[in-house]
């Protein structure tokens, strides 16, 4: 099956020991959502005509997952169904996390009583971080630092500029990289 997720590249990081230098018994642990990537899309799962080495050498030295499902084909819901390992709709968010501009209430998002990997990983003793694309939502409650993540540096929207940093889908074209 080829599982296909939309957007950008986003990376979650938790308990990451290069980043905050915590001396700990758990492991570390890392998470990479990569949207826009098939099933196919690595060799380490069976590309013949894409060269990824340095994915392959993740793939080699950690968990790799064979049977995966998405929970949505587009990435505010997928990311949601990863962050809280429930269905899209069972975690609040619907499709796509539109524009502040859009939403000038805050409304959209995924809800804030949902509780994310990071808030249980928080509880158990870990410093957390997201790096990447959030895209869950714009008001601080729901941005990555009011959803359990010590740390965060990526943009808040879709769309991005990866060289700009600017969203560029409908306008406002602004800087989005926080």
């Amino acid at each position: 099956m080829n599982i296909k997720l939309t957007s950008l590249i986003s990376l979650f990081i938790l308990n990451c020991t290069g980043l905050f230098a915590q001396q700990s018994k758990n492991p570390n642990i890392l998470i990479i959502l990569s949207d826009d990537q098939g099933s196919l899309d690595l060799n380490s799962y069976g590309s013949k005509d894409l060269a990824t080495p340095n994915l392959d050498r993740l793939s080699e030295s950690g968990v790799r997952f064979t049977q995966f499902y998405a929970a949505a084909p587009v990435c505010s819901p997928s990311r949601a169904g990863l962050l809280t390992g429930k269905y899209n709709y069972n975690a609040g968010l619907f499709g796509n996390v539109d524009i502040p501009d859009n939403d000038p209430e805050g409304k959209d998002g995924m809800p804030t009583e949902q509780i994310t990997m990071a808030e249980m990983f928080k509880s158990g003793g870990y410093r957390t971080a997201a790096i990447g694309k959030w895209h869950l939502g714009h008001t601080p409650e729901k941005l990555p630092n009011g959803q359990g993540f010590d740390y965060f540096f990526g943009h808040q929207r879709g769309c991005i500029d990866n060289y700009s940093h600017f969203f560029f889908w409908a306008g406002p074209n602004l800087h989005d990289l926080y």
